[in-house]
């Protein structure tokens, strides 16, 4: 007796912005490829089991959670006062089901928090000290600020601070970690994680935590994840727009991403998105020299790209 093989669709990225093969040490360039080809093979493994996209993008999204060559978890951007501050959402294409957090500064994987926020609250979105308490009263992994925080971190906040009229982008080079997916049963997923901004103030909150913004899955369309820079991704509401267009005027998720990120040049932002839909199409759009980005099916080999030449 032969079982047909599931079918299944992984795509992840882990940030857009100016990196370059002449910008890239070497060494950034090989931990950031090592880091998405080891997120794709925890998040591969749940899809070939026949597990859930849900249960795909966050296994991916912890792997990157824990790697310090990404801004999500530990290796996550100091704010202007020297906190760690991280946001994440993750939703459920199947009922449209959602959960995120902004502003958690003590629980290891933010991306658990988000699913636990879902699954086990009567809300979408906690906040600050609410998100952390709501993380101890559930019984979730904790971690304090000296866990989060890494030496190159605290060396970029000190070169911006060091010139707050200098160039902004500093603090958009190592951006957000998202992973979406469609599992063997036509279900989508996805899930965003990142630190935000490097000296961000005011309790700054971008779009990935935002459901519709950054963030955004559903059976009937596409599951979405964002990177780049948070207000533009707001107020274009891009994660819901590629959906929309995709069940609405009958796009191609290809050519809603690509749509969505020259609307948002238009407007003058730059940055990338993820896609998946019901029928196992994946890919991505972006705007900026290069995107850490990955991809893998159940018929192909793993990609792994960095530069826009990829």
């Amino acid at each position: 007796m032969t079982t047909d093989t599931p079918s299944w669709t992984l795509v992840l990225h882990g940030g857009s912005g100016s990196m370059t093969r002449h910008t890239l040490s070497p060494e950034a360039d090989a931990a950031g490829r090592a880091g998405l080809h080891a997120a794709l093979a925890a998040g591969t493994a749940v899809l070939a089991a026949s597990g859930s996209a849900l249960d795909a993008v966050e296994a991916a999204i912890r792997v990157l959670e824990d790697d310090p060559a990404f801004n999500a978890g530990r290796g996550s951007v100091f704010t202007a006062d020297g906190r760690i501050e991280c946001d994440a959402a993750i939703m459920d294409g199947r009922d449209r089901n959602a959960g995120a957090v902004a502003g958690a500064t003590a629980t290891r994987h933010p991306i658990v928090l988000a699913r636990a926020v879902m699954e086990r609250s009567p809300h979408v979105l906690l906040a600050g000290t609410g998100a952390d308490a709501f993380s101890r009263d559930h019984g979730l992994e904790q971690a304090d600020q000296d866990w989060f925080a890494i030496a190159e971190r605290r060396r970029q906040l000190d070169e911006l601070l060091a010139d707050p009229d200098g160039p902004f982008d500093i603090g958009m080079k190592y951006g957000t970690v998202g992973a979406v997916a469609v599992d063997g049963a036509g279900h989508v997923a996805a899930a965003t994680s990142t630190g935000g901004l490097t000296a961000k103030k005011w309790g700054r909150i971008g779009d990935s935590p935002l459901i519709g913004a950054g963030t955004y899955a559903d059976d009937r369309a596409a599951a979405i994840s964002c990177t780049g820079a948070g207000e533009y991704f707001i107020r274009l509401g891009v994660a819901h727009e590629i959906a929309a267009r995709v069940r609405l005027s009958g796009c191609s998720i290809e050519d809603a991403a690509d749509m969505l990120i020259g609307e948002l040049g238009d407007i003058g932002s730059k940055g990338g998105v993820i896609v998946v839909s019901p029928d196992g199409s994946g890919g991505w759009a972006f705007n900026t020299p290069g995107m850490y980005r990955a991809i893998a099916t159940h018929d192909t080999t793993p990609e792994v790209a960095i530069y826009g030449d990829e």
